[in-house]
């Protein structure tokens, strides 16, 4: 299997990932809900008046991480993960924040036109995939 195709296994669909985000050298790390995409790109829901928001319009770069393993036990069994770094944007025109909704966001905004609705897209510059039981390590720019 190509590199490509192992990252898309880990990062393909709705998955929880820990996303660090930094403004005046203070790093700040937050689980999120990302949602990955053939093109290796993500895509999360969050508040417009966040901390991260405020972060990432003065520094609009991220570093995310994302496990594959879903229990301890996965833990033995070195499920991969990858590391990216990632240019981010914020997307809030309404056709993007249609397209991403989800119902399960009705608990945190009134719908794709709450103005506190807003998308981030990470783009990739670089991803470190690393398998622990088959001893793998690769790396994809851009």
């Amino acid at each position: 299997m190509d590199l490509k195709n192992k990252i898309l296994e880990v990062i393909s669909g709705a998955k929880i990932a820990a996303v660090a985000t930094a403004a005046e050298g203070i790093p700040r790390v937050r689980y999120m809900v990302t949602v990955g995409f053939e093109d290796l790109t993500l895509r999360a829901a969050t508040r417009r008046s966040s901390n991260k928001v405020a972060q990432i319009e003065k520094n609009p770069r991220a570093s995310i991480s994302i496990w594959s393993g879903e229990s301890m036990g996965d833990i033995e069994k070195g499920k991969p993960y990858v590391v990216i770094d990632a240019a981010v944007t914020l997307e809030d025109d309404l056709e993007t924040k249609k397209a991403f909704w989800n119902p399960m966001f009705e608990k945190y905004f009134k719908g794709p036109e709450d103005p506190e609705y807003v998308v981030l897209k990470f783009t990739p510059k670089r991803i470190e995939y690393y398998n622990p039981a088959a001893g793998e390590m690769d790396v994809r720019e851009g």
